[in-house]
């Protein structure tokens, strides 16, 4: 005769080192403690567990942490698991089918949130982590309530097509986003079968070729009228006409204008070091300044900041927003070019009046190379080969 309830409530706290304490009728008490749990003098970790044997195999179910599920519980639980073998059910099966029915049942949205949340650490810097939420709620929003698994290449077709001509650089990152939720989807078993959102060989073949010029472009002006603009800017007193001329004579991302800080500038020196995290390649980059920038930042700079300030920050001593370079822009009625494509004006004035190598260009640009040989000239920084450029373009812009 099997004896039943050996374990009473009074005694459960004393019932701590490693083992499994029989309760009768299938219930035992398994206490464990990990290496870590011994070095750290942790206590130990005490679960439930109904064990039995069926067709003389030995079969063990969990039925919850001691601190969740008392011992009453626990009889309870016991009793109906001895119930579902008796029946000739398998409680063990039926978890497992019913977490698989679960994880088929996952959507869109879910996984991809659980999985930016996983991932985002390793995002460069916190637009970027705003980005791939926000483009996915954007424009991707018929997904977020689909079953992961169901997802096919009309879906991904119904996201992208509204924006694949119209928003062609914002389409690619959402196709490049949402292909990666899916593969991942299916390392975690949530699919099968290949990626609907795959670009080479399948939406490549389904989705409108794009005009050259519109892929990746954004609207320049051209170098010829850079002079002229400048003499607009300069008579402008809003701070946002200073960092717009800043980023245009340094040719740097507006990004990196809006983080700069006092400490990444060496106004002795002449150079600006933007640190890796702040730069979109994850290269720490040095940019020469030319004498006309060090003079506007000496002119900028407060006799109270501090190394850690902001260069350009508002009023209220926060960043500027990331739309005030474009505002002035419209407020200049130039909203037909972006201050991005100051970079393109930059690049175009030196291949087409310049001698300077083209990989200085680049250099200055901070785009990435791919070519070793152009790797290793970058490596040796050529500051002073830049800082000729640099200049030069200062007294073209400036009419100097």
């Amino acid at each position: 005769m099997h004896v039943r309830g050996r374990l009473n409530v009074r005694q459960l706290p004393s019932l701590t080192e490693p083992g499994i304490y029989a309760d009768g009728g299938g219930l035992y008490l398994r206490v464990r403690k990990s290496q870590r749990q011994r070095e750290n003098s942790a206590p130990p970790t005490r679960s439930w567990l109904y064990i039995c044997m069926v067709n003389g195999r030995r079969r063990e179910v969990g039925l919850g942490s001691i601190l969740d599920v008392s011992l009453a519980q626990a009889r309870d639980l016991a009793s109906d698991t001895r119930a579902a073998f008796r029946q000739g059910r398998d409680p063990v099966e039926e978890r497992r089918e019913a977490k698989h029915e679960v994880a088929d049942r996952i959507t869109f949205g879910e996984f991809a949130d659980a999985l930016i949340d996983d991932i985002e650490s390793g995002f460069r810097n916190e637009k970027h982590r705003k980005q791939w939420r926000s483009t996915l709620k954007a424009h991707a929003s018929s997904l977020t309530d689909r079953v992961i698994r169901e997802i096919d290449t009309d879906d991904i077709l119904e996201v992208l097509k509204p924006i694949w001509l119209k928003l062609p650089e914002t389409a690619s990152r959402v196709r490049g986003r949402i292909e990666r939720i899916l593969d991942a989807a299916k390392a975690k078993g949530h699919r099968d079968g290949e990626n609907p959102a795959r670009w080479r060989g399948h939406l490549d073949l389904l989705l409108p070729r794009r005009p050259k010029a519109t892929k990746g472009h954004h609207a320049a002006l051209p170098f010829g009228e850079i002079a002229d603009f400048m003499d607009d800017i300069r008579r402008r007193e809003a701070l946002a006409a200073r960092a717009l001329e800043f980023t245009i004579l340094t040719a740097a991302r507006s990004g990196e204008t809006f983080g700069a800080t006092w400490e990444e500038i060496d106004l002795d020196l002449a150079l600006w070091t933007v640190p890796a995290d702040r730069m979109k390649a994850g290269a720490e980059h040095q940019v020469p300044l030319s004498p006309d920038v060090v003079s506007l930042l000496r002119d900028l700079r407060p006799k109270t900041a501090k190394p850690g300030d902001l260069v350009f920050q508002s009023a209220a001593g926060s960043k500027l927003s990331n739309m005030s370079m474009a505002m002035l822009l419209r407020r200049m009625d130039r909203s037909s070019i972006t201050v991005h494509g100051f970079r393109s004006t930059f690049r175009d004035w030196a291949g087409e009046t310049t001698k300077f190598a083209r990989e200085d260009v680049e250099m200055a640009l901070a785009h990435a190379i791919e070519s070793k040989t152009e790797r290793a000239y970058r490596r040796g920084r050529a500051l002073e080969k830049r800082r000729k450029l640099m200049g030069a373009w200062a007294r073209y812009c400036l009419k100097k």
